[in-house]
């Protein structure tokens, strides 16, 4: 099985933010780039995650002024990270367990990725499809 580096190790950029930006220009980035969460960043090192559900509970929730409000103040701070071998069972186990959906990639405070329940759950069917055609290949020629 693929580690979770793997999932995002080709892609483009991993989209990042400072922690001192507004949150309304966050939003705006994640509203243009089409992301449901973000790596919050503090000297070039992961300080936190700032997802819809902060956006919803801490912002709209709470009322306060997207165009005042740091994403330091309404990220999730220190948030749950793996490594990049870490294997996507496991990643997908977290995400179960902690409820959560999003899942930052870190070589100690290095921000490597950000990979998603999407990514995994895609990579998951791609690997299945790959073991039934495997599977009815061998039926067939058994026959």
């Amino acid at each position: 099985m693929a580690t979770v580096y793997d999932l995002v190790r080709g892609r483009a950029e991993t989209y990042h933010v400072d922690a001192n930006q507004t949150v309304i220009s966050v939003v705006r980035l994640m509203i243009e780039k089409n992301i449901g969460a973000v790596p919050v960043l503090r000297n070039g090192e992961l300080a936190g995650i700032f997802s819809e559900r902060d956006l919803m509970k801490r912002v709209v929730g709470e009322n306060r002024d997207a165009h005042k409000t740091r994403i330091a103040d309404v990220m999730t701070a220190n948030p749950l990270v793996v490594s990049p071998d870490e294997d996507l069972e496991h990643c997908l186990a977290l995400m179960r367990q902690h409820g959560f959906r999003h899942l930052p990639i870190c070589q100690g405070k290095q921000l490597k990725g950000l990979v998603s329940l999407r990514d995994i759950l895609l990579q998951t069917v791609v690997e299945k499809d790959g073991e039934v055609r495997m599977m009815r290949a061998y039926i067939t020629q058994s026959s």
